[in-house]
């Protein structure tokens, strides 16, 4: 079994990376509350640099390297947000990063990590893709691992002694997982200031590692079928497995749909641009409530926000069924108005020549001709 984490440790990682990453707000949510029955406040982590709160991890790992593990240059894999991350903290403290990512992951995730000036290296998945970074690792490079590492771990739990400090009255914290080691280090710091708190992670069908090694007795592989890529870890690690055993009342399962319904909700309900990674957390609390009863207090850790107007587009796409987010209509008139609502953002943006939205124009005519095909409109002639 693996050693646990103590709040001192994640107290050390927090004096390692107070000056390098922000201190995200922790706000009390009307909508949420409203729509769920039950006081809900949320840590914004999604406004965290870099968009996530994969930069905690980053920063503390390299900070607390030597200069020779420095000078050989990091590399870490990743499905998105790891590698965003990696990217910034290594070129903030002038260090060399690989980053190695499924050839699946985000076009965006890709694109900013290189922006930041990272060597990215795509694969054939995730299982090729944690090789690749072993094979780097062996070739002299140093590892920095998205959750397989006390000092990224307890980092991450700098997220959970501030939602604990600024909430202390919370009864159930939720907590997405991917790998493991947000949800272990949120745990371990809220565990360690709240009393009797409980503390739920979340995964989406087909990324559902943590689930897997629960049933099996340890961490086990399997080939993530998600598309919610920024939680699809391959395995969990036995760090990571031992602290959801010790520390978690449950881990919880939603659909990608979901997760994506519970994205558009959050963005109605609380203004923020949030992934499926963060969405899941909204049908996940009604489960919570359901288990609970009344007099439960929720806090949500809403983990990360890179996503493109096309993301956002295609999650509006599988909210087919009226509720999270979507106006209580049919769901053919529902879709119709995420795509149309799409369509203006483009053409709005196109207007302005935005290099950025270039993607959303050519997404723009495809609905747009799609929309003329379902509601029977004639082309005209070119």
């Amino acid at each position: 079994m693996a050693e646990l984490l103590t709040i001192d440790d994640v107290r050390a990682a927090a004096g390692l990376v107070d000056r390098w990453v922000l201190r995200t707000p922790v706000l009390p949510s009307p909508g949420l509350s409203a729509l769920l029955g039950a006081p809900t406040t949320v840590k914004l982590e999604l406004l965290q640099r870099t968009g996530s709160f994969k930069a905690r991890g980053a920063f503390a790992k390299i900070l607390s390297l030597s200069g020779q593990a420095r000078a050989a240059g990091v590399v870490g894999v990743s499905g998105g947000n790891h590698g965003i991350a990696l990217a910034d903290a290594a070129h903030e403290l002038g260090v060399a990063a690989t980053v190695v990512m499924p050839s699946t992951a985000p076009a965006r995730s890709v694109e900013l990590a290189r922006a930041s000036g990272a060597d990215v290296r795509l694969t054939d998945g995730l299982a090729a893709a944690f090789g690749l970074m072993d094979d780097l690792v062996a070739a002299g490079r140093t590892l920095v691992h998205p959750y397989d590492d006390p000092i990224v771990v307890a980092a991450q739990g700098t997220v959970g002694l501030e939602f604990a400090e600024a909430a202390p009255d919370l009864t159930d914290v939720l907590v997405s997982i991917g790998g493991g080691g947000f949800a272990a280090g949120v745990a371990t710091a809220f565990h360690a200031l709240v009393p009797g708190v409980r503390v739920w992670g979340v995964e989406v069908e087909g990324a559902d590692a943590m689930r897997r090694a629960l049933a099996d007795g340890g961490p086990v592989d399997f080939t993530p079928t998600s598309v919610v890529s920024t939680l699809a870890a391959p395995h969990v690690s036995q760090l990571t497995y031992d602290h959801a055993v010790a520390l978690l009342e449950d881990v919880l399962l939603v659909s990608d749909a979901e997760a994506a319904r519970g994205s558009l909700t959050l963005a109605e309900t609380q203004k923020v641009w949030a992934e499926p990674a963060a969405g899941c957390l909204v049908p996940a609390a009604r489960a919570v409530l359901d288990r609970v009863g009344p007099g439960a207090r929720l806090g949500l850790v809403l983990c990360g926000g890179n996503a493109s107007v096309t993301d956002v587009v295609r999650w509006a796409g599988w909210s087919r069924v009226p509720g999270d987010g979507v106006p209580h209509v049919g769901a053919a008139r529902a879709e119709r108005v995420h795509r149309v609502r799409a369509v203006r953002v483009a053409e709005r943006h196109a207007e302005d020549d935005l290099p950025v939205l270039r993607e959303a124009e050519v997404l723009a005519e495809e609905v747009r001709v799609r929309g003329q095909r379902r509601l029977g409109c004639c082309a005209q002639p070119q």
